[in-house]
This record gives C-alpha cells, structure tokens and sequence, in this order.
C-alpha cells in the first residue's frame, strides 16, 4: 500500500499561520491583562503554538492505517520510563497494541536565539540518549524500535540570519560551526542528532513573522526537511498498521 502524505504542504502552512497567529494573541492578552512578560516570553506562555503540526501527524496516522492506534496528547498521559531519570515527558505518544510506535517533540524558537540554541541542544541529546537506553535495557517490552521525531521551527529574522563567532581558547571550535547563523546551526543539530541514530528524523523549520498572514516556511537541508519527515513517519506508522492487520491473521 502506499504511503499517504496527508496533502502536509497544505497543512503546514496552516500550522505555521496558526503558529505566528496563537504567538501574538497571546502577546495581546497579556498586554490588555497588563502583564508584560519578560521578552518574548508573553507569547510563549500562551501555549499551544505547535498545535498545528500535531494535527498534521494526527492526520498521517490515520491515513496510513493506524487510526484505531492510542495517541497520547494530555500531559497526564505522556510520560515515559527512562534509564537515567525516572520518567520524561514527552509531546506525543503513538501506542499501538501495546507497543510504543511513535514518541515525538516539537519545539519552537523566537527569539534569545544563542541562550536557548544551548538548552535545546542539551535536552534533546539528553532525552533520546535516555529513551535509547530505556529501550535497551527493555524498559517497552521486546518491540520494533519506535520513530523518535524532533520538530523545531526558528524564527527567521535578522538576528537568527547573523553569522556568530565562538571562541576556545584551549581547542578549536569544529569549522562546520565556526561563522554561521542560528538557523544553521539549528540545522547542524537537526543533521547531527539524525546522523548519530538519536532521533529517526529531525526537523528544521525557518518561518519569518509575517508568515502569519502567508504560512510561509523554509527547509534548510533534505535531511532535516519536513519532507524527510512526513515520508519516514508516515511510513513507520504504514508499517506498523501492516504488523498489526498481520498479527490478526489466522
């Protein structure tokens, strides 16, 4: 059977209108409130910016078959065991017959782009260091290894298009990193987390603030394009949905 994509351009250009759009409401709320946060902080802590994107996946797991499969949305439900700390939350869990098919984060950044470039990095290296091990040491049962998908969408504006200089003093800084903006070193992060088998696609998004009105977005490499995305996920969950009809046959 074929892959079902779910028309994800399409809909990724509304969750990047929803994204932008959920991002100044919130801002608003809290000015008429008269509570100002720090930075852009007024727009994060409305929540639910990502929301967009989570629909998309909702929509490619049914239509690839899985739609009878338990999808894990509520913060009560997403935790998962791990090896080094007891449990980590998680933004979206696909259990199928038992089986853990689907753990997934989607994350967006709008701003102190360098400050939270850092933090980013250190959770998700963190946390699939600490699934993996989990999964080794049995912590989901005897499955096939589940999809493990990382979503970030970047600001694209002057400040995560500079070039930023780092320095050592006591060993150089790797070349790929030296004299490159925060969109590419995102993307570096994206390609690296895919290339040491941390995550089985990571994402990378560029969307300027006017996309609010045009859903306007950018992929930055084929590695860690929503493309390469859409196509694994949506063909892990085909897969899935064929064990699960086989495991059924007499």
């Amino acid at each position: 059977m074929a892959i079902n994509l779910a028309d994800y351009e399409n809909q990724a250009r509304e969750a990047v209108k929803a994204f932008w759009g959920n991002r100044e409401a919130a801002r608003q709320k809290h000015i008429e409130a008269g509570k100002i946060d720090q930075g852009d902080r007024a727009a994060v802590t409305g929540g639910k910016n990502m929301n967009g994107f989570i629909a998309l996946v909702l929509d490619l797991i049914e239509a690839n078959g899985l739609a009878s499969a338990l999808v894990r949305l509520k913060r009560q439900t997403l935790t998962l065991p791990g090896f080094f700390r007891p449990t980590k939350l998680w933004d979206l869990l696909v259990i199928n017959e038992g089986r853990l098919v689907a753990v997934l984060e989607f994350k967006s950044m709008a701003g102190s782009f360098g400050k939270n470039l850092n933090n980013r990095t250190e959770e998700a290296i963190g946390s699939a260091v600490d699934l993996w091990t989990a999964y080794r040491e049995g912590g989901f049962g005897d499955v096939p290894r589940p999809f493990v998908g990382w979503l970030m969408l970047v600001a694209d504006v002057p400040d995560s298009r500079r070039p930023v200089r780092d320095t050592s003093p006591n060993f150089p800084v790797f070349p790929e990193f030296q004299n490159v903006s925060y969109i590419e070193r995102y993307n570096l992060l994206g390609k690296k987390l895919v290339q040491e088998q941390l995550y089985t696609t990571a994402t990378v998004l560029a969307s300027p603030p006017t996309a609010k009105d045009t859903g306007e977005y950018a992929e930055i490499s084929e590695l860690t394009s929503l493309t390469t995305f859409v196509t694994s996920f949506a063909g892990h969950i085909a897969a899935e949905a064929a064990r699960s009809k086989n495991s059924l046959t007499p």
